[in-house]
């Protein structure tokens, strides 16, 4: 099972220019079988592999989302579970502060999509519920993947909104 955690780590590294330890490559001759879609991700054993989804869960209804791999995601789930209130702000997001700062990492976003979860300055948590263009700035957290009927589920006013890893 260590190498399928190694392949994770290698194709993550890649991918987001971080490495695993040169100590855990296999020898070339060693075959990797592709692992089983249905085994569950845990960042507890040590891998350099990320939590990938958390659970949304808004007026008890719960949405995916997949997260970005950033230094901000990953401190980010050591919040989690957490329980917010989120504040309605200009008929397209919800937001509230974190007790605590996160790494930021902020780029100007033209374009938020609906279902953007991002962190504005260093401690607040933004959930977008519609589309619309921007000149603000921001570190990109995830999206969540299915939104059909967010902006429904949100509502007007401020909503309570739980945040957990898969399985948890």
């Amino acid at each position: 099972m260590k190498i399928v955690s190694f392949k994770y780590c290698l194709i993550a590294g890649l991918l987001s220019f971080t490495a695993c330890s040169p100590d855990d490559i296999p020898d070339i001759d060693e075959t990797i079988s592709p692992p089983s879609s249905n085994v569950p991700e845990d960042n507890d054993d040590g891998d350099c592999s990320p939590v990938k989804q958390i659970v949304v869960t808004i007026n008890n209804t719960p949405f995916t989302a997949t997260l970005e791999n950033n230094e901000t995601v990953r401190e980010f789930l050591d919040l989690l579970p957490l329980t917010v209130d989120m504040t309605e702000l200009n008929g397209n997001e919800k937001y509230c502060y974190l007790p605590q700062s996160l790494p930021v990492d902020s780029r100007q976003i033209d374009v938020i999509q609906t279902g953007d979860l991002m962190l504005y300055g260093s401690n607040c948590i933004v959930l977008f519920y519609q589309t619309f263009s921007s000149s603000y700035s921001y570190t990109r957290l995830g999206r969540i993947d299915h939104t059909t009927g967010l902006k429904d589920i949100f509502g007007q006013g401020n909503v309570t909104v739980n945040f957990h890893i898969v399985n948890q």
